[in-house]
């Protein structure tokens, strides 16, 4: 049976790379930002809070290279383990997965039938030379605590931000970022109380376009699109460095 989606504590026996609280406790750290939310710069949603805002301005290649490059996905199934795409083998490649396993405690070979929706994203932003500023991660909760540390964080889809969801509806409340089970990459806003999305790891273990209730989302990240998305004036770039 294909799973969906990530857990949110590893299964005894054999890891199956799930998502965990305990895997980004290290990031939650006394005195961290707390959620930032929209703010109300125009009729509806304003632009989310933060130093990183969406501008109002036509798409530039980037965002529309992400987009189409996610489109061109749509229909990848996984293997009968739960595993089998391009996306587990790109990871197990890179440098980043062996930064991730060593932080987590597990090796490179657990990833190989890992549940996947953030390495979809993750080879999606490779493809299109964005990885280093849109992140790069298989727990989707360590990717969201992230983007909240480095103030990219809010709650107004826009297309190209990184939606991150709590589909199940079994843990915590309000905006606690340990709720998130998923994650999928935003196309657009339907103005209708939904977004659609591209995202891996459905729950049919496909690559599909779907269309999501904003419910179900418990915040947006917004990568460093060029041209679209920069730092407001005075506000200090975001650090390089580990967890991307």
């Amino acid at each position: 049976m294909i799973r969906a989606r990530f857990p949110r504590s590893l299964p005894p026996g054999p890891p199956r790379l799930a998502l965990s609280a305990v895997l980004v406790a290290a990031t939650a750290l006394a005195g961290a930002p707390a959620l930032l939310s929209a703010g109300s710069g125009r009729s509806g949603a304003g632009p989310p809070a933060g130093p990183y805002v969406p501008m109002e301005r036509p798409a530039h290649a980037a965002l529309e290279r992400m987009l189409r490059v996610a489109e061109q996905q749509i229909g990848i199934r996984e293997n009968a383990e739960g595993g089998g795409t391009k996306f587990h083998s790109w990871y197990m490649g890179t440098e980043r997965a062996w930064e991730t396993a060593a932080r987590d405690g597990h090796t490179v070979q657990a990833y190989v039938n890992a549940p996947w929706c953030a390495m979809f994203v993750s080879w999606v932003a490779e493809q299109v030379g964005l990885r280093s500023t849109t992140g790069s991660d298989v727990y989707v909760v360590t990717w969201a605590r992230r983007f909240q540390l480095d103030g990219r964080w809010g709650t107004t889809a826009v297309p190209g931000a990184l939606a991150f969801f709590d589909i199940d509806g079994g843990g915590g409340s309000g905006e606690d970022v340990y709720r998130i089970d998923h994650m999928g990459l935003v196309k657009k806003d339907n103005g209708d109380g939904t977004i659609t999305t591209i995202e891996g790891n459905t729950d049919r273990g496909l690559v599909e376009q779907r269309v999501r209730g904003k419910g179900e989302v418990v915040g947006y990240g917004y990568p460093e699109y060029p041209a679209i998305w920069g730092p407001r004036s005075g506000a200090p770039a975001r650090a390089a460095g580990a967890g991307w």
